[in-house]
């Protein structure tokens, strides 16, 4: 080896060592672009929480109950906050299966709303808190009966309180049960339907109104608005939409132009604070959540 090469030998191996020495002059390995990355998905304490329907869960006082069939298939899953007694969401699909009518309406002369049986008697209301209240709230479905008529077990599910929120009459059996038969409509026009819904029980404002309507004197949230988020799933393509309205300035509305209660999931979590489809790749979530399409493709006019 000439001297020439003896003398730069030694710097690189100077500068070889010194670089080995700072950890900030070590260039990282990029990460690789994945369209399957998923940085906001729920961590899979169960297998549940990963599926297509579920939001990003909220904990704090929340405990969320998995109900299932006799069968083992999940039936709907809700987000229930055992502090102030209140239901945040119930989540479900909407699919062949669920879609056939093999039972009726549950019914009963004494136990109408029972006991939710997957969550410990003390964290739910010891006496129903809608009976007598001054509004004549009805029971609110979110995850609905019409929709769990494939089994009488799934049927009698959904009339545990905690899939309850407090609506109006006229909201409920009006404009609600409208938005709940086009959901119908348009679980039967695709593969798969997910679905997430349910009232703003958490504090602050939108459009001027506070997002609690009023709370009881008993403790019973009274949400102002209302939500469904949807998407849809059709030959492995996928679109959401939500639709949001007001129980109060909406509730004698007669459902005959749904469209304009068509937002974007995008906007449905700013005024929720809730990230829905979180289980979507993010490369999917951001494309289906920024836009709806149109109200025409969704069967809304």
């Amino acid at each position: 080896m000439t001297l020439f090469h003896k003398y730069w030998s030694l710097i690189f191996g100077l500068l070889l060592l010194s670089s080995c020495n700072h950890d900030e002059d070590v260039v990282p390995t990029p990460t690789p672009i994945n369209d399957d990355v998923n940085v906001n998905a729920n961590l899979k304490t169960f297998s549940e929480y990963s599926r297509l329907e579920m939001p990003k869960l909220h904990n704090g006082s929340d405990t969320i109950l998995i109900h299932k069939s006799k069968d083992g298939l999940v039936n709907y899953i809700t987000e229930w906050d055992y502090k102030r007694k209140t239901q945040r969401w119930s989540c479900y699909v909407l699919n062949s299966k669920f879609l056939e009518s093999n039972t009726t309406r549950y019914y009963s002369d004494t136990n109408q709303y029972p006991d939710d049986e997957v969550i410990s008697e003390s964290l739910q209301w010891l006496d129903d808190p809608y009976y007598g209240n001054a509004y004549k709230l009805d029971h609110g479905h979110i995850c609905p009966s019409a929709d769990r008529l494939s089994s009488a077990d799934v049927n009698y599910q959904t009339f545990y309180l905690t899939n309850m929120q407090p609506q109006f009459n006229a909201y409920n059996a009006g404009l609600w049960a409208k938005m709940e038969s086009k959901v119908r409509s348009i679980a039967k026009q695709c593969d798969t339907l997910y679905i997430c819904k349910g009232g703003t029980v958490d504090g602050g404002q939108w459009g001027g109104y506070n997002k609690i309507y009023r709370t009881l004197d008993n403790g019973l949230i009274v949400p102002r608005f209302f939500y469904m988020a949807l998407l849809r799933v059709n030959n492995g393509n996928y679109t959401a939409m939500a639709l949001w309205s007001d129980q109060v300035n909406n509730a004698n509305d007669s459902g005959s132009n749904l469209g304009q209660y068509a937002i974007t999931i995008d906007e449905l979590e700013a005024r929720t604070g809730i990230d829905f489809f979180c289980n979507l790749p993010d490369k999917t979530e951001n494309e289906v959540e920024k836009t709806f399409v149109s109200t025409g493709s969704w069967g809304l006019y």
